[in-house]
């Protein structure tokens, strides 16, 4: 950073960027945030061109760039940079022992040792713990590590300190040697407690002084030291309002230890090991709060589950990693950050304490009013992360971006983007069911898609509302017709499937055959995910695997158009078989279907699938007696390009590539196809707020939320599939939907047939192919709840001065980051001399028009064209 060049704006605290003006011809310049003229700096001065620009404004990435590295000077620095530092607390109890878990740890650990960033400064340790806690000495030149055994878990205290957290490079033998021991060093273990407390504790006071990473393996309910919790899982409340008292913390003693370990710069990730209740709902505070991840893998096996937890650690241990970070988020005057959402712990009211943030780190807020209107012509919105980069610089990585403004309610409605409009309201309603229950979450799902979908359709009406009067508009003149006939808007056509996955994910879905830690889980990992990742996992894929093309599973020789960009998956452009939509309709007892969520993959095997796919597959011709745990992924062109797919699914741009597992379910099975059907959201469920279809729910939206939503349907078996669906043949498509447009409903779907689509738009669902109510969704064992339908919602339309008035989308923008903070690669940055731009040039599309100052235009940008930066940014209309 030059010494003439002053980071912040004085009063507001803000990082110069390409939105500011200068004045002057360049002497002086003002401020898109607060507003104030500030000097520039004489050896900063350069003139302006005819347009006002300064010259050297291309020359210059914080003028011409949204995201923008610097240098952090010393005043930035509490403390010098610390080496990255890992240390792995693992139970060892004989559940973890026997369950293969152990080996498994110790072999991806030791694959990803050479990977580590920040060699050769990065540290390690290790504690083991059962009854007791054990600490081991890696100090180099010893031949074998040195156990350390603490059985007091109240007095406990920290035996050797300074050769607990060892330079990996220097101690590289000992801990090798100490990994390839670990499995049997605890073979003959009869413990069956896990005192995870006092290890957490053991482990904090080891590395409280470096902070770092933590990674915590747990197999058992902890029962015994701090922290101990008790069993509390009861059947009786599950799918009742008190369910929601199983998705909160059981006491606070984790929460309390995660603050404690953010203000000591400590990151945990935990990965969960159940094979009966462990309480995810009070362990998942320690990842929540200090910014790590919550993994969980009931009933794990080795041969089964290690290959994807192995790939899981590895990517979570290797990935380019920012240590010690702060991030504050800023915004023009007049608007201001409400609720934030993500995985962090706040400090005062705005500061934002994430002891670790990655690529996958995302965070999402509220932009909401501060005052009645906004008198500059673009909103703009600045965050800053300050970190310690794992090569030991503090640097401070910017971005910046502005947002015009518009008084037309149309213009705000035709930027909202489904997919990011379906993501925050999924953080919300995610917020909401912890706080009061699961039914309300699910009612803020729908009530926030109808009130949309009819202001969507409502266009430029003027309005008034506590005392504040939009103008009407000159080109309206003549009378609306109806909103309930009108078509929904075609960038708002998804929204009622995504809203109707939603509320039938497993994070909301009704009904008592929802195990509390499952659902916790789901939540957390919807909280975490970014825009992509949240709409395969609302709505998943489900892919046509037994006439799939020759050429599906095979990489395309062609690059593909935005349009087609999801028609492959993976660095090698594998093409995709073609994708269904989610209904019990298109599924086939000849057929053999992928589905994928993007966290669990399904493979559905007909009873009367073609003979010869089975022996691919499954090497034999019947499915009578097969284990339907091996799937043969080589060895046939039909297995190899099924495996190819399988594999490109998990594939992203970062070197460390995902392993699936693929769970196997024949037809019939009622346990796991149960768990399949949960995925077919198009068809009606039996819990209370799950028993719309999809045509019943766009009926119900297009009616403004009149009318009460269907009952459950009745009992009954499986759907029947006696063959492929009589419907003339699925869409033809060689991938998912093209882009030409979503599907065209000019006003409520028929019962009498399929609502008249073209193609979804791109990225979304295959359009449904429902041709009236689809069969009764078979739901396994779990008897359907006994509440009822609920209420109906918004009967009658809301009076005219309270519902989505103009004012009122004032008071109702939201804004969500999808935040991939760093590069893979340093080869992909470039710096220019003590700054670093890590993005192109900023590129905004918003809809072009007159533009005043009322209320901001929901539009989607893009900072870069690389993964690793600010990729999707969205401004967000919700209700």
């Amino acid at each position: 950073m030059p010494p003439h060049f002053s980071l912040f704006i004085s009063s507001c605290r803000t990082y110069i960027n390409a939105f500011v003006t200068f004045l002057e011809n360049g002497r002086r310049w003002r401020c898109n945030i607060c507003s104030q003229l500030n000097d520039v700096p004489a050896p900063y001065f350069c003139h302006l061109d005819e347009d006002g620009r300064r010259r050297d404004r291309d020359a210059r990435p914080e003028l011409s760039e949204g995201v923008v590295e610097y240098i952090a000077p010393s005043e930035y620095m509490v403390r010098p940079p610390q080496p990255p530092s890992y240390f792995f607390c693992i139970d060892v109890s004989v559940t973890s022992v026997r369950s293969g878990m152990l080996k498994s740890v110790a072999k991806a650990i030791s694959a990803s040792l050479d990977s580590l960033p920040g060699s050769p400064r990065t540290q390690v340790g290790f504690l083991t713990y059962d009854d007791s806690v054990h600490y081991y000495s890696l100090k180099s030149g010893l031949i074998n590590p040195q156990m350390l055994v603490v059985a007091d878990l109240v007095e406990l205290f920290v035996p050797a300190p300074d050769d607990l957290l060892v330079n990996l490079q220097e101690s590289r033998d000992v801990v090798d040697t100490f990994l390839e021991n670990l499995p049997s060093m605890f073979e003959k273990s009869t413990s069956q407690n896990a005192c995870l407390g006092p290890a957490l504790k053991a482990a904090f006071t080891v590395t409280k002084h470096i902070g770092g990473k933590m990674c915590v393996f747990q197999s058992t309910l902890p029962s015994i030291g701090d922290g101990a919790l008790a069993p509390r899982e009861s059947v009786q409340i599950m799918g009742t309002p008190d369910e929601v008292k199983l998705l909160r913390p059981s006491q606070n003693w984790y929460k309390d230890t995660a603050v404690e370990f953010s203000r000591a710069q400590i990151s945990v990730d935990m990965f969960l090991f159940p094979r009966a209740y462990i309480d995810v709902a009070s362990l998942g505070d320690l990842p929540k709060i200090t910014a790590g991840t919550l993994h969980t893998y009931p009933g794990f096996s080795y041969e089964a589950d290690g290959p994807r937890f192995e790939s899981e650690l590895s990517r979570c241990l290797t990935q380019h990693t920012a240590f010690e970070a702060v991030m504050r988020i800023r915004c023009t005057r007049g608007m201001r950050i409400s609720n934030f959402y993500g995985n962090f712990f706040v400090r005062g009211t705005d500061l934002l304490a994430l002891p670790n943030c990655t690529s996958d780190s995302v965070f999402a807020f509220d932009l909401v009013h501060d005052e009645p209107n906004v008198t500059s012509s673009v909103v703009t919105v600045q965050s800053a992360l300050l970190y310690t980069s794992c090569e030991g610089e503090r640097r401070i990585r910017v971005v910046t971006q502005a947002i015009p403004v518009t008084s037309l309610a149309s213009e705000v409605m035709g930027g909202v983007d489904a997919d990011a409009v379906s993501t925050l309201l999924a953080k919300q309603a995610l917020d909401i069911s912890v706080k009061t229950n699961l039914d309300n979450a699910r009612n803020k799902l729908q009530q926030a898609c109808v009130e949309l979908i009819r202001a969507s359709k409502e266009g430029d009406k003027p309005r008034t509302v506590s005392g504040y009067a939009a103008p009407p508009m000159q080109h309206q003149q003549q009378q609306q017709p109806e909103a309930e006939n009108k078509p929904i808007p075609d960038n708002l056509k998804l929204l009622p499937l995504y809203t109707l996955a939603l509320m039938k994910n497993v994070a909301f879905r009704g009904g008592t055959d929802v195990h509390p830690d499952e659902r916790v889980h789901a939540m957390h990992r919807l909280a975490g995910m970014d825009v992509m990742a949240s709409k395969h996992f609302m709505y998943p894929r489900m892919f046509s695997l037994h006439d799939m093309s020759p050429s599906s599973g095979l990489p395309s020789n062609v690059a593909p158009s935005d349009a087609e960009e999801e028609k492959v998956a993976g660095q090698d452009c594998i093409e995709l078989p073609r994708v269904l939509n989610l209904t019990v309709d298109r599924l086939a007892s000849n057929g053999i279907f992928l589905l994928d969520n993007g966290v669990d993959m399904f493979l559905w095997v007909g009873r009367s699938s073609d003979p010869a796919i089975l022996n691919s597959l499954f090497g034999t011709n019947s499915l009578e007696g097969v284990d339907m745990s091996q799937l043969q992924t080589s060895g046939n062109d039909f297995a190899s390009r099924l495996h190819a797919i399988v594999s490109a699914l998990r594939e992203d741009d970062s070197p460390q590539n995902l392993v699936a597992k693929v769970t196997i379910v024949r037809e019939g099975d009622h346990g796991l196809e149960s768990r399949f059907f949960w995925h077919l959201i198009e068809d009606s469920a039996s819990f209370n707020g799950g028993t719309f279809s999809y045509p019943d729910f766009v009926q119900f939206v297009n009616s403004g939320g009149q009318g009460a939503p269907p009952g459950p349907p009745g009992p009954g078996g499986p759907p029947q599939r006696g063959g492929p669906p009589q419907m003339g043949g699925p869409p033809q498509r060689g991938g998912p939907p093209q882009m030409g447009g979503p599907p065209q409903m000019g006003g409520p779907p028929q019962m009498g047939g399929p609502p008249q689509m073209g193609g979804p738009q791109m990225g979304g669902p295959p359009p449904p192919m429902n041709q009236g109510p689809p069969p009764p969704m078979n739901q396994g064992p779990p008897p359907p709840m006994n509440q009822g339908p609920p209420p109906p919602m918004n009967r009658g339309p809301p009076p005219p001065q309270v519902r989505f008035l103009l004012q009122e989308l004032l008071h109702r923008v939201h804004f969500i980051f999808a935040y991939n903070i760093f590069p893979h690669t340093s080869d992909d940055c470039t710096k220019l001399g003590t700054t670093h731009a890590w993005s192109r040039r900023s590129s905004i599309w918003w809809n072009a028009g007159k533009l005043t100052n009322l209320c901001p235009i929901l539009a989607r940008l893009y900072f870069s064209n690389y993964r690793f930066d600010l990729i999707q940014t969205y401004l967000l209309f919700t209700p």
